[in-house]
Parts: C-alpha cells; structure tokens; sequence
C-alpha cells in the first residue's frame, strides 16, 4: 500500500461510525440514549508496567480524542474512568466494584496481566458486566472461562505460538528448553507452544523448563540451567526487565551463540529499546517494526501519535488505540449502552487499528488484530525488527470445531 504524507492522521470520522452501526437511523438512536457521556472504566497496572501500559494511554487518550472530535457514538462522547491495579488482581476487583458501583461506568476494559485479566473477567462474569480486555494473553480468558461478558483484543498465547511454530519448525536440532515467567500467561505460552511445535514437528523433545518468578529473574542462575541442558533450540517468554537481564546474562555466558532463539514479544518496541547494541541477532520474535511499516494505516497513526505525543508509538499505543476503536463499533453495532445487548452485539462487530480492519469472533469473543513475526538485529546501537510479515490474527486461531471444545462458558 502506498505511503502517507507525512501530514495526514488517523482518524475516526462520523461516516465511520455510522457504518460500523449499520443503519442510518442515528437520529432516533441519540434521542433514546440521551447526552451523557458513555463511560468506559479502565483498568491497567501502570505502576507495575509502565513501559508498556504508558505508550497504552497514550494511544486510548488518542483515539478518545478522535472519536469524540468526529461526533462520539451514538451522538454521545465518549469518557474513560481510569484507575491503577499496581499488578495485583485483588486490587483490580476493587477497582472494579468503585468504578462500576460508585462511578457508574456502562462498561469495563483494559487488563495488562493475565491473572489480573482473570480476575477482572470472572468479576464480570459474576456482576454482569461488560469487559473488554486488552492486553491479558491468556487463553483462558476466551476459551475454558470464557462468558458472554468477557471479550479479548490482542493476538492470545495460543495465536503467538502459532505465529511462531513455522520458523521455529524450521531450526536445526531437536532439544528444546524453555523459559518463562511463573504465572498464567507463562505457563499459557509454553503448553501451546509445545503442543503445537509437536505437531510439526514430531522429533522434537523438551529437555528443560526455568520458571522464573514475574520481575524477579535471577538471571544468571537461569542461563546456568540453561545451558547445562545443552539445548539446540530455546523458546523465550520473559518481557520487560526479566527480558532485559536474561539477554544480558545470556550474551556473557555465550547461552545464544549457534542455538535458535524463539522468543514471544521481544520484538516490540518496549522490550528493543531496553536491550540497544545488546540485542542478539537472529532471534525469532512476535513484535512490531513501527518505523519499517509503511502501509496507509500504520503512517497514518504515526502521524497523529507523533502530532499528539511528541514520540513513535509503541506497542502498547496501538492496543490502547484499538481497544478504544474495537468498543465504539460495537456499541454502535449495539445500538445501544445496554450490557445483555452488548454482550451479544458486539460479536461480528468490525473496527479500524493501525494495523488494519479487524473485527470480534461470534465463536469466542476473540479479536482477530494480527501481529508482526521478524527477526531481531541491531541497527545503530538499536534494536530492530528485520525480515518481518504480518500474520492476521484470524489465520492464527483454531478450527470452530476446536474452539467449541475449549470453550466452557
């Protein structure tokens, strides 16, 4: 696709909204609903994730602006109560309870961990609320406690395994060791990436697992494991600082030297830019090469992240901006700020993000939003993602059939 000038933003305009709607009776529709604001309360763990959850902001607050500056929804604007979870999920239901008892908001979103995505789910569940998660990986969110109140934007554990298992496939050797942060999506991203590398390839065997505590990695002691289980291949999960000291006390001790790293989310801006000239090359990543992309929607959103925020947007800035994009279309679809008739509606509902149109699945509440596979290199003391494609979340999911098995709720 063509690229942008540098001038144009991505924006979403009142023709767009009422499209995704599917009807023109918008009238009737702004008479029934009323003025208020909708409001949307958001829930992230901004304290306990900040390179993540901040460029995350900063991407709902765009797309908040936007919206509200082309009409709102519903002839309604459009205002997020947001608040803090620190990481704990605890907190997070409390949270929950203020903004839905107190705040009075029509419906709940966000949700970066995915215990903490657990969490906030099964409160919906048990309160018949609506919520839109983010960011939490986990399958479980959508599949074996999946309900009509829960919906998943970001490519899951299972679809980043699958995004990954046909190069790894591809990788010499047989010996597979694993590392990854001890908690739900942890453990998530192993079990499917096992499974799955299993099926392509039936001679591989797991010779070794480092379950790291989350953020609290002894990372020297971890790549000691590691390379005493004399693996051809190593599959990553850690993120954030838990990456940052792996990598380091992994290009000390020469862990990486003539060995397949494959490693989920280390491509993404957050987790590169941390590592710098450290980056090891070669690695096999989930991620996304903001400045290498240059189709319409992608420059597009640049642009405007750039006009507003006076940086490149992250990762995190296009979950924050899709997650915004993906719950007005479906309370426009909706017709309506009603949660039994949103918890249906918003199934089959399409939305803009920056990489493109993507939509939730009737099937699991599943959004299909795609990612980037690469590979890392470093190019003037930065960490880069190179040779990459995008893989549409829709091709990165199970049969129905498969789904209605996993599926409980």
């Amino acid at each position: 696709m063509p690229r942008n000038k540098g001038t144009e933003t991505m924006t979403v305009t009142r023709r767009t909204l009422l499209a995704a709607a599917g009807t023109l009776a918008a009238p009737a529709l702004v008479r029934a609903q009323g003025s208020a604001p909708i409001r949307i309360g958001e829930i992230n763990s901004y304290t306990a994730v900040p390179a993540f959850t901040l460029p995350y902001r900063n991407g709902w607050q765009l797309a908040v602006e936007q919206v509200n500056a082309a009409g709102g929804v519903l002839g309604r604007k459009i205002e997020v109560v947001s608040r803090d979870d620190a990481g704990k999920p605890q907190d997070a239901i409390r949270l929950a309870g203020e903004l839905v008892n107190e705040q009075k908001v029509d419906l709940l979103s966000g949700g970066f961990l995915s215990n903490v995505g657990l969490a906030l789910s099964d409160y919906a569940k048990q309160n018949k609320k609506l919520f839109i998660a983010g960011e939490p990986l986990t399958d479980a969110l959508v599949w074996s406690d999946g309900h009509r109140y829960c919906y998943r934007l970001r490519p899951s554990t299972y679809m980043q395994a699958a995004m990954l298992v046909d190069d790894a496939a591809k990788l010499p050797g047989t010996r597979w060791v694993t590392v990854a942060p001890n908690y739900e999506y942890g453990q998530s991203a192993v079990k499917w990436f096992k499974l799955l590398l299993a099926k392509k390839r039936p001679d591989v065997t797991f010779i070794g697992e480092q379950w790291p505590a989350l953020g609290k990695i002894d990372a020297g002691a971890t790549v000691a494991a590691l390379e005493a289980a004399k693996p051809d291949n190593i599959f990553n999960v850690t993120f954030g600082g838990d990456l940052t000291n792996f990598v380091r006390a992994g290009n000390t001790r020469g862990l990486f030297e003539k060995r397949g790293v494959v490693s989920v989310l280390t491509g993404e801006p957050e987790y590169l830019e941390p590592l710098g000239e450290e980056t090891p090359t070669g690695w096999i990543v989930t991620g996304y090469p903001v400045e290498s992309v240059i189709n319409t929607t992608n420059t597009a959103f640049i642009a405007a992240y750039k006009a507003r925020f006076k940086e490149m947007p992250k990762m995190g800035s296009v979950v924050g901006f899709a997650l915004i994009t993906s719950i007005v279309a479906g309370i426009a679809k909706t017709g309506a700020v009603d949660t039994e008739k949103m918890a249906d509606s918003f199934a089959g509902a399409s939305f803009d993000t920056p990489f493109g149109r993507a939509m939730w699945r009737k099937q699991d509440h599943q959004g299909t939003l795609g990612t980037y596979v690469g590979k890392t290199a470093v190019k003037d003391g930065h960490g880069v993602m190179v040779d990459w494609r995008y893989v549409d979340g829709a091709g990165a999911l199970p049969t129905d059939a498969e789904v209605a098995k996993l599926r409980q709720g």
